[in-house]
């Protein structure tokens, strides 16, 4: 985040003025350089006027105040060399020396004197005469403003479009004698608009129109947040060319792309779902109702795969020895920050033998369809293509590396179709026509994220059994309907997106494992208990100010007179482990659903997706058609106000969400884990025997401390589902106390290691940790286990992981010394809980910052005080860490920082 941001103000600015004018589609050339850690080269925009198009947004004179009343200062056009093309085929970088680099040229020289790199300003929305003056009353240059964070921008010029052969066609006469501003924008606006049966000759003309000579470089300059460009004369957006090219590089440090190496230590860059979006990989317009198509070009050494959201399954073509170009395209329009990219050594793993991937749902399922045309703009639509909507699995491909193959052979791909046809047989037509599947690096910030035609997994989903995959699996593919299709009109009302899929995500899987209705029921129940448990933990630790849905309320989905304005807490860094969208989303879609009976309610889902597909929606838009298809007499005291009013617009837990919880009673598989609970509660209150045994007598000693005909699930045979294992260690952990040998004796007993993350890392609560620790004659442990979780953005470690690894360092056998024992954690947690951390006097704590806190006997070698405060020690952000107790990557799977630990005595607290 922008060191100069106040932090006082943690909103996200979208600056796009683009109630003026507006994105229809991007055309990206570029070039992907490992060497330098840049993607470099151009990108076209073609833009049509706002005024052309129907506004979605009410205005309001004022969202965002300016902080400068400056005017803007624009850098002349200067001759700008753009170097050819040419391939380097080595590279002086250690460890890059195997993949040949593949770029447009030599290194620029703008960055040394009069750069044109982003301006360090405060952030705010311009104030300028250039942003404010709608009118421009005749004197003032139309200003174009574009999102833009991180890039160095070299060079912007109008594109001659009417340069092009055959492009004519899209003007009123036949020959072009005399060439003007108004027919290159003639010719923009007739190519923007082509009915959708002509999407190819479209595409066709944008790439031609993308090579197109340019006519006049353009006045320009950036700050912060933005990129301001005008031509002299063109006083109005209608004059402004609609047509412009950007000659720009990334810069190694920009927020929306990481440069690291995947699982076998080869290098690759991926779009990481940053805060700021996309504007630290291309200039665009951000704000969702900039709903545009794209194509991309994208160059890099022949070694290398590229992955990206496109609707072609792309294969590379050799420009040279060396060197290779991949091409992507996009018709469906959708927000720029959709856009997704991946390029590294990934292989394209497959089953070795084909599965069978008609699933047998019923015809009642699976052969609806709406009718009715589409209320979206023209676009080729599969809701429309009798074929696509009767496809229950869409093509599918599954890339990794090849040290991640036969995992994702046995875990990942057998699940794929089964996923994707109970998606189809719950909402229908899948939106988009194929799916990439990519295990991404392990300092991915999530456990999946997706994307218009590919969805990224962390390498965590692959542990253990398949129920992790399988639920992340749904999840992601619940958000081809709601996130992707179907978009929130205002970023505030997340809701909309993960609330849906984390409803979703529960149906699905338990349709894709084929379950009866009671065991759906059983197994929908005690997921239900789980999030009511994380919810709870979520409402207590995080601020009141970010628990509330529709934080803008009325004002939701207003904009300012140009179009811009911020998204509430967007850059907040406590948004990152917030999951109160995730949960009170889908505690509302659950109480709707039960209101209205499931039938009724998947039905109504169904037409809903149907009627607001390839469009932008605000909450009342969902609420109210769903209000009026349901009946008087079952509306009762239902309301999009009172929703609102319980649901959305306030802090704190829902009333009638609360009421709901308190009346109902366990589902049978949460009984079952109570009764384990009682039993494991008895032999935690058994006294230690004083005798230390052999690491192999644990389990034997454990077992003859159970009263006799107990049975703690522990054969392979009646294992406890994953859910019911979490939810047991929740139980557990809110004991005063845990012996050591209790916390070992889980871990041996329920085969924690070889469990998924979700059941070792167990997932989104907020919760504070106190340890005490109790040296005596034979290193007695206590651990009082008083909120029992740390915390990460998707999922959390349990304090079982903390505490069994205190227990195998203080169990270290005699001779062996005291060697440092990881202990699983967060470190951007950490920072926030380290004055709650209670150490003895005989100890002494310390993180890395990256990896986990390392627990250390006193006097071995510790950082300089106040390194973190100096950033002598990086903080290194949320998630990094391994599991070294248990050999998996964490949650996050991070690689561990090579940064110095900090030790913190006993009572003493950090920054931040």
């Amino acid at each position: 985040m922008d060191t100069k941001l106040d932090p006082s103000r943690d909103d996200l600015p979208l600056m796009a003025n683009t109630s003026h004018m507006l994105v229809k589609h991007y055309v990206l050339d570029l070039d992907v350089n490992f060497e330098s850690q840049t993607i470099e080269g151009t990108i076209v925009l073609f833009f049509e006027d706002g005024n052309q198009v129907k506004k979605q947004t009410s205005s309001t004179k004022e969202i965002c105040q300016l902080e400068s009343n400056e005017a803007c200062t624009f850098r002349t056009p200067e001759p700008c060399h753009i170097p050819a093309t040419n391939a380097r085929t080595d590279s002086s970088k250690l460890g890059y020396n195997d993949f040949a680099i593949c770029d447009k040229g030599e290194k620029d020289t703008f960055d040394k004197d009069g750069n044109h790199d982003n301006q360090e300003q405060a952030s705010g929305i311009s104030s300028s005469e250039y942003c404010c003056d709608t009118r421009n009353h005749g004197r003032e240059d139309f200003l174009l403003v574009l999102d833009c964070c991180d890039l160095s921008v070299l060079k912007v010029e109008e594109v001659d479009v009417a340069a092009v052969p055959g492009i004519e066609k899209f003007t009123r006469s036949s020959k072009l004698s005399v060439i003007s501003e108004e027919l290159r924008n003639e010719v923009v606006g007739e190519l923007v608009t082509l009915p959708a049966d002509r999407w190819r000759e479209q595409l066709d003309y944008y790439a031609r129109c993308g090579q197109a000579p340019g006519c006049g470089e353009l006045f320009f300059d950036t700050d912060t947040w933005s990129l301001q460009i005008r031509k002299p004369g063109a006083l109005t957006a209608s004059e402004f060319p609609h047509a412009i090219r950007i000659w720009y590089k990334t810069k190694p440090e920009g927020r929306s792309v990481a440069w690291t190496s995947d699982q076998s230590g080869r290098p690759c860059v991926y779009t990481v779902g940053s805060p700021i979006n996309n504007r630290a990989l291309f200039p665009c317009q951000e704000p969702p109702v900039a709903m545009s198509t794209w194509q991309a070009t994208v160059r890099a050494a022949a070694s290398f795969v590229v992955l990206m959201s496109g609707e072609n399954s792309a294969k590379p073509a050799q420009l040279r020895e060396g060197c290779s170009s991949w091409h992507y395209y996009v018709t469906m329009p959708m927000p720029a920050a959709t856009l997704t990219i991946a390029v590294g050594c990934w292989t394209e793993i497959k089953l070795e033998k084909d599965l069978v991937t008609e699933r047998p749902f019923s015809s009642s399922e699976a052969t609806f369809r709406c009718a009715g045309v589409c209320g979206h703009v023209e676009y080729p639509c599969r809701f429309q293509n009798a074929s696509a909507t009767a496809q229950e699995v869409i093509p599918h491909r599954v890339f990794a590396p090849m040290c991640l193959r036969d995992v994702c052979q046995e875990t990942l791909l057998p699940l794929i179709p089964p996923c994707l046809s109970a998606a189809h047989s719950v909402l229908g037509t899948h939106p988009f026509s194929r799916l990439d599947i990519l295990i991404v690096p392990a300092n991915f910030s999530s456990l999946g994220m997706a994307s218009p035609h590919i969805i990224f997994l962390s390498q965590s989903t692959l542990t253990g059994m398949n129920h992790l995959c399988g639920t992340r699996l749904c999840h992601e593919i619940a958000h081809a309907w709601f996130g992707l299709a179907i978009g929130a009109r205002d970023w505030t009302e997340e809701w909309l997106s993960e609330g849906f899929a984390t409803h979703l995500e529960d149906v699905f899987w338990t349709k894709a494992q084929q379950l009866s209705p009671h065991e759906a029921q059983e197994q929908q129940e005690l997921r239900a208990c789980l999030r009511w448990r994380r919810l709870q933990d979520e409402l207590r630790n995080s601020p009141e100010e970010m628990q509330v849905l529709r934080p803008s309320k009325e004002k939701t989905g207003q904009v300012s007179d140009s179009g811009a304005s911020v998204v509430k807490h967007g850059l907040n860094p406590e948004k990152i482990f917030m999951q109160v969208h995730y949960l009170k989303g889908y505690f509302l879609l659950r109480f709707l659903a039960k209101r209205l009976g499931s039938e009724t309610y998947f039905s109504f889902l169904r037409k809903f997706v149907h009627t607001f597909h390839g469009q932008l929606i605000l909450s009342q838009d969902f609420l109210q058609m769903l209000l009026e298809s349901i009946p008087e007499e079952k509306r009762q005291d239902l309301s999009v106000e009172n929703i609102f009013r319980d649901w959305l617009e306030s802090s704190g837990m829902p009333k009638p969400l609360q009421s709901e919880r308190q009346a109902g009673a366990e589902c049978g598989l949460a009984r079952q884990v109570s009764a384990e609970v009682t039993k494991w509660i008895r032999v935690n209150r058994r006294p230690r025997k004083r005798r230390r045994r052999e690491k192999s007598e644990v389990f034997e000693k454990v077992q003859r401390l159970w009263p006799p005909g107990w049975n703690l699930s522990v054969s392979p045979e009646s294992p406890l589902l994953p859910d019911q294992l979490v939810l047991l260690l929740e139980h557990l952990l809110e004991q005063k106390t845990l012996k050591p040998q209790t916390l070992q004796s889980l871990q041996r007993t329920y085969r924690l290691q070889e469990q998924d993350a979700e059941s070792m890392f167990h997932g989104r609560e907020h919760r504070s940790l106190q340890i005490s620790l109790e040296l005596g004659t034979e290193k007695p442990l206590t651990v009082h286990t008083r909120a029992a979780f740390l915390t990460s953005s998707e999922s959390s470690v349990s304090l079982i992981s903390v505490a069994v690894s205190i227990c195998c360092f203080l169990d270290a056998a005699p001779g062996e010394g005291a060697a440092p024992t990881e202990l699983e954690a967060v470190s951007g947690v950490i920072r926030r809980l380290a004055g709650r951390l209670e150490v003895p006097s005989g100890l002494a704590l310390c993180w890395v910052s990256g990896p986990p806190p390392v627990v250390r006997a006193r006097g071995e070698a510790q950082a300089r005080p106040g390194a973190q405060a100096r950033g002598e020690v990086p903080s290194g952000g949320p998630g990094h860490g391994r599991v070294p107790v248990w050999g998996a990557d964490g949650e996050r799977g991070c690689p561990a920082a090579a940064a110095g630990p900090q030790v913190l005595r006993a009572g003493q607290g950090a920054d931040g």
